[in-house]
């Protein structure tokens, strides 16, 4: 497996991993955390499920990161040749740093929520009467943020697929001669 396959796959797959582990906490297990048979039981449902997906969630984060330098390293001469390919790996950083942050303090609020495993709740992001307003406000605040990490490496997704596109012999070609009028 060549360097730029192996990076392209840490990228791709630990970006999946990322995207689709938020997205299916976010619609599944965050919900189906209520059918528990009691609150204790929902918040402890909810905690224990993110908490077994945090070293999934970072080995996968590091993947995409690792695969991330990986690409760069191997296409620095095509993006500073190429015209708009710099815009595009300055957003997808961007994204990147965004997608970081977001889930970096997410994951400090679920620690906050999951200090009690079995923290009454109705649902993974939605508190009881009988939560402690600490975990509470954690909880209110886990409820936005779950969509945000889905929603921003979702838009990794799609800005991964735009440099792919960039990548096309004709779109290389074509972005090398504008960049430089005289090659044309």
């Amino acid at each position: 497996m060549s360097t730029n396959t192996l990076s392209r796959s840490l990228h791709d797959v630990g970006l999946a991993a990322w995207f689709g582990g938020t997205l299916a906490n976010a619609t599944a297990l965050n919900p189906a955390a209520a059918e528990a048979d009691s609150a204790q039981g929902t918040g402890a449902v909810a905690n224990v499920g993110w908490d077994r997906w945090t070293p999934v969630n970072a080995a996968a984060i590091a993947a995409h990161l690792v695969g991330s330098i990986g690409m760069l390293a191997s296409d620095a001469g095509r993006v500073s040749a190429q015209k708009g390919a710099g815009r595009t790996v300055v957003l997808k950083t961007g994204l990147t740093v965004a997608a970081l942050g977001v889930t970096a303090y997410s994951r400090a609020l679920g620690k906050r929520v999951s200090q009690q495993t079995a923290v009454p709740a109705e649902s993974g992001t939605e508190p009881s009467a009988h939560t402690p307003s600490d975990v509470a406000a954690a909880q209110r605040q886990l409820k936005l943020l779950q969509w945000a990490v889905p929603a921003l490496t979702g838009a990794l997704v799609v800005l991964s697929a735009q440099a792919g596109e960039e990548q096309r012999p004709a779109t290389l070609l074509e972005g090398v001669t504008a960049k430089f009028p005289g090659l044309a």
